[in-house]
């Protein structure tokens, strides 16, 4: 069920359905677009899924899927239905391509991969979904055959589509040609006597030769007169000798019409029995054509199909509003992405934070995203996000007041409520935009949160968006509905248009009419009529925010340079791999290398000792095998002294280096001053800090007994010759370093550049107290956070309630170690000077 009846313009889904038809490639597919609707079928939705999800990888990666010619010719089919009618040369010509269409679709979602299960003797398809889809559709190849047989490839009837046919085409062409030679010879002759010009040239005339003549000479032409030019300078004389010939063309033609007619209603009673089977076949090319706008849309929205669960559930990150990514892409903006959970745990969020930060956005993009889901679209959200299914989803965004319908505002949303009270359940959505607004506050804040009670005890899902604080009290005191905030920079002053889940969020009222430029006065009354405690409030939980946004930006860096490090770590991994496996290629390369060079060894040796048996002992030819085994042996024995020199000249050009580093090092311990004389050697006593030479541990002597000395290394008692240990100097605290390991280098930056730009003085005169507290309050922790000892405060003297309300407030904060009046000479009672710890 879908609430109200305008939810798709509320939400904006009609902009969807128009993007979608412009993707369209024909009237089939513009035709599904408006049927598309919303189901809560998780079979049905998850099968539409997979269909446009594989279109999308087809779209991606294959080049040769046919989409020429997406032809709707239903009307067509249906006219030849009644007896006699037939389809023209061109519907015939569209038929034949878009069945050829629907031929090379099947056949293309129809191919299997190339390896079988030799088990289950069954092939799979790379597009398993769509190769379903395509399953049971008929292709009619005799029916492309016939109509071939009749068309060219110009989508004309072909001369030889029948024997009469053929006859009434070569007769035509024939008394075409002696009717252009008789007007040739006709014209030539009147060329030659001066009755026409000599580049005139035969022309049409209502589908009749003739020749072009000047008015003053159409008596020398015998014939009949079938037209004159506009200006009147020619008339067009169609001569006597070929009137005939012209009135036989013209009966040709006739013929040849009823001819092609003929053809034409034979093949259209052929077709007409198949027209059922052939209409079936073109709502699977409307289906084709629906899943590709869809695909192609998902591709300009660089959508996904989430993992789709058969619950209720929404678990969405990086979630974005594909209409407002497409406006903001026009000025080269960026949409600020949505994460938002919702389960059976919190299944009601309620969204607070100020106006113009992006709460009415938020509910917009869970409706649409989730009303695209079920209507079977891709939707723009990161791959890890998980979805469920609903069964109806309602909407209360906007003005409803109605004069036809005597409805106001208020009532309009009271009669929404009502509605979806009446029909929600476990398996609704509900999405309010201003819940109770439009009324007086107090009462429509009950009525809200009375409406509210019931929807989470029918374990309704929603999303809500409030400015009341009893609804955030109510979200804070009952299971199964959780706060949520717009964040906000009041610093800068704008809104972050980040949806933050934990914490409500704060209007920032006073902050957003400060920033407009309404009267201080004004903002001062304001504040006297609602409270100091709700400002105090409201500051808190402004504070919780910003604390909350400081940490979750902490943990994201931290997840951040963990990734980081595993991924370094991986990547050393593999390095090391790699490297144990190039020394092990090299090893056994170089055994190979030797192996072979004994193989060439021994071989040598062999054919010089059978050189030596074979000649006899003959001197000459013994002498000569001796010098060759020698030469032999000496090549080997060079190539082994050159790789030796080589890496023995390797060897003392390190030590070479290590030399002339160990100079530089001398040198500039000789360029430094001369220590001094270290004085006389003082006995180890109780209390001295000691360490045992050689190593870096520092611990303090408890006691000495004799030559041996009780150490406290840390925790532990340790006893150690007294000759063993050397006096150092006593350890630094090293709680600061340790902390700032743990704090990155960016960190560190902001932290330098917050340091720098620091200034030691604040001037609160002319605030109101609370507001001057709440400077204060940030002054302090930014002085603690970057380590300034002292600074002075400028509150003035005037009735001293400020430097009252000031002082209470320092006694409370432990970081403060002393304030006082500055001197009088540089301001007195006016300054208080502050000093931390």
């Amino acid at each position: 069920m879908i609430y109200p009846q305008n939810f798709e313009q509320k939400i904006g889904f009609d902009q969807i359905r128009q993007l979608l038809k412009i993707k369209c490639l024909s009237t089939l597919g513009e035709e599904r677009v408006d049927q598309m609707d919303f189901s809560d079928d998780y079979n049905e939705i998850n099968r539409r899924l997979e269909q446009v999800t594989e279109f999308v990888r087809i779209t991606q990666e294959e080049d040769d899927f046919p989409n020429q010619y997406f032809f709707d010719v239903r009307p067509s089919l249906k006219r030849i239905r009644v007896e006699g009618m037939y389809m023209d040369e061109q519907e015939l010509f569209d038929l034949r391509r878009s069945l050829e269409t629907i031929r090379d679709i099947v056949r293309f979602l129809q191919q299997t991969d190339d390896e079988e299960d030799t088990d289950n003797d069954e092939t799979h398809s790379p597009y398993p979904a769509l190769h379903e889809l395509a399953g049971d559709i008929m292709v009619f190849p005799q029916l492309i055959t016939r109509i071939n047989n009749i068309l060219d490839k110009f989508g004309k009837v072909k001369d030889n589509a029948s024997s009469e046919l053929l006859r009434i085409r070569r007769e035509l062409a024939s008394t075409t040609g002696s009717i252009s030679r008789s007007l040739n010879n006709i014209l030539r002759a009147a060329q030659s006597e001066g009755y026409v010009d000599k580049d005139v040239a035969p022309t049409m005339r209502d589908g009749r030769l003739v020749i072009p003549v000047a008015p003053g000479m159409k008596r020398k032409i015998r014939g009949i007169v079938h037209d004159e030019s506009a200006t009147g300078k020619t008339v067009f004389i169609e001569p006597a000798e070929v009137v005939e010939a012209n009135n036989r063309i013209r009966e040709l033609e006739g013929e040849e019409r009823r001819e092609i007619i003929r053809i034409l209603t034979e093949f259209s009673a052929t077709v007409r029995p198949q027209v059922p089977a052939i209409l079936q076949s073109y709502e699977f090319l409307a289906e084709i054509d629906f899943i590709r706008a869809k695909a192609l849309l998902g591709i300009d929205f660089k959508a996904i199909k989430p993992s789709f669960e058969n619950r209720q559930v929404i678990d969405w990150f990086e979630a974005v509003h594909p209409l407002l990514q497409m406006s903001l892409a026009k000025h080269n903006k960026k949409v600020v992405p949505l994460d938002i959970e919702l389960n059976t745990g919190q299944r009601i969020l309620l969204i607070s934070g100020p106006n113009a930060g992006g709460k009415s956005v938020c509910l917009k993009t869970v409706g649409l995203l989730q009303y695209m889901l079920q209507c079977g679209m891709l939707v723009s959200m990161h791959e890890r996000s998980h979805s469920g299914i609903f069964s109806s989803i309602f909407i209360d965004i906007g003005d409803e007041q109605s004069i036809e319908d005597d409805l106001s505002t208020y009532s309009s949303h009271l009669t929404n409520m009502k509605n979806m009270m009446k029909y929600c359940n476990e398996k609704s959505l509900i999405l309010i935009d201003e819940f109770g607004g439009g009324t007086e506050p107090q009462i429509g804040g009950a009525i809200a949160e009375a409406v509210l009670k019931r929807f989470n005890a029918k374990k309704t899902f929603g999303v809500i968006t409030t400015h009341y604080q009893n609804l955030k009290h109510f979200a804070e005191d009952h299971e199964g509905v959780v706060n949520g905030a717009m964040l906000y920079d009041r610093h800068e002053m704008r809104a972050l248009f980040q949806l933050q889940i934990g914490n409500p969020g704060s209007s920032f009222a006073v902050e957003i009419a400060r920033k407009i430029g309404l009267p201080e006065e004004v903002i001062a009354d304001a504040s006297e009529i609602v409270g100091s405690e709700y400002i105090q409030s409201d500051k808190y939980l402004q504070d919780i925010v910003r604390d909350k946004r400081y940490w979750e930006t902490k943990r994201q860096n931290i997840r951040k340079r963990e990734k980081i490090m595993e991924e370094t770590i991986a990547r050393y991994e593999k390095e090391l791999e790699e490297l144990d496996k190039s020394r092990k290629e090299i090893l056994k390369k170089a055994r190979e290398d030797a192996e072979q060079l004994l193989q060439e060894s021994n071989a040598k040796i062999e054919n010089t000792i059978r050189t030596i048996k074979e000649a006899q002992a003959e001197k000459e030819r013994t002498r000569t095998a001796r010098q060759e085994l020698t030469d032999f042996r000496q090549q080997i024995e060079d190539e082994n002294k050159a790789a030796m020199e080589e890496k023995i000249a390797r060897k003392m050009e390190k030590l070479r280096e290590k030399q002339e580093r160990k100079k530089d090092k001398k040198s500039k311990q000789a360029s430094q001053p001369a220590v001094q004389p270290v004085p006389k050697v003082i006995p180890l006593q109780a209390g001295d800090y000691v360490r045992i030479k050689g190593q870096t541990s520092v611990g303090q002597i408890i006691e000495i007994n004799g030559k041996n000395a009780v150490v406290m290394f840390g925790l532990m008692k340790t006893n150690v010759k007294a000759d063993r240990l050397e006096r150092t100097d006593a350890p630094k605290q090293t709680l600061n370093t340790a902390k700032a390991t743990f704090v990155s280098s960016e960190t560190q930056d902001r932290m330098y550049e917050k340091k720098l730009n620091f200034k030691q003085d604040i001037d609160v005169r002319g605030m109101r107290g609370d507001e001057a507290i709440q400077a204060v309050t940030y002054f302090i922790d930014d002085a603690i956070l970057v380590g300034v000892s002292r600074v002075r405060i400028l509150h003035g003297t005037g009735t001293g309630i400020l430097r009252t309300l000031i002082r209470q407030y320092l006694a409370t904060v432990p970081g403060v170690a002393h304030f006082q009046d500055e001197h009088v000479q540089f301001g007195g009672a006016g300054i208080t000077v502050v000093d931390l710890k």
